[in-house]
């Protein structure tokens, strides 16, 4: 049995120091929270000026609602210590169109927020996603979202 007067006390950060570090991780994810906004009215955008089937349209718009919903049952499932959804699962439906849902779920249920190796992936799944997106926006996107479209 450890002896608590040979363990180490917690080191408090000064109060200043704390609050500086609130402040600059709300404005991380009001920045994000902005980016994942601006992101689907941009979908919109294209869906309704013709350059974007409704399927993708609907296919983001569908993928965060179900990215949301996942978070807040992992988020509930972390409070009452029960059976918990593999971050893989979070990384793949952040990667398949489901990012802006799951910065909204960060953001609303502060869930995934601040464990770092989880947002550097998760920043990874939100560039390349983004990625794809403009690509489906160029010439040679577009020609192959066509095929998809008429294969369907």
């Amino acid at each position: 049995m450890t002896n608590p007067k040979n363990t180490p006390k917690k080191i408090r950060k000064p109060a200043k120091l704390q609050q500086r570090e609130r402040s600059t991780q709300s404005n991380h994810g009001t920045l994000q929270l902005l980016f994942a906004m601006t992101f689907l009215a941009c979908v919109t955008i294209a869906m309704l000026a013709g350059e974007l089937p409704e399927l993708v349209f609907w296919s983001y718009w569908v993928a965060s609602a179900i990215t949301f919903i996942v978070y807040r049952r992992d988020k509930s499932a972390a409070i009452r210590y029960q059976s918990r959804t593999p971050e893989k699962t979070l990384h793949l439906l952040a990667l398949v169109g489901g990012w802006p849902g799951a910065i909204l779920a960060q953001r609303v249920f502060r869930h995934k927020s601040k464990k770092l190796s989880f947002q550097i992936i998760f920043s990874a799944t939100v560039m390349l996603n983004c990625l794809a997106f403009a690509w489906l926006l160029s010439s040679l996107g577009a020609t192959f979202l066509g095929l998809i479209v008429r294969s369907i």
